[in-house]
């Protein structure tokens, strides 16, 4: 059975877990109404993508 040689010391563990963080979204504005929203999604205020009415929302 495979053993590993040494042990992984705090330091190298937690250098790589640095890469793990969570990171913002990308938010573009809709080209529509402007409210912030994320890209290749449907604007959950006015309903459309690409330009045209996939949700159909109730001022």
């Amino acid at each position: 059975m495979a053993v590993p040689m040494r042990k992984i010391s705090k330091r190298r563990t937690r250098m790589r877990a640095s890469h793990h963080s969570i990171e913002a979204r990308n938010l573009r504005d809709c080209p529509r109404c402007g409210t912030p929203a994320p890209g290749h999604r449907v604007c959950g205020k006015c309903g459309h993508y690409r330009g045209r009415e996939v949700v159909s929302k109730e001022d």
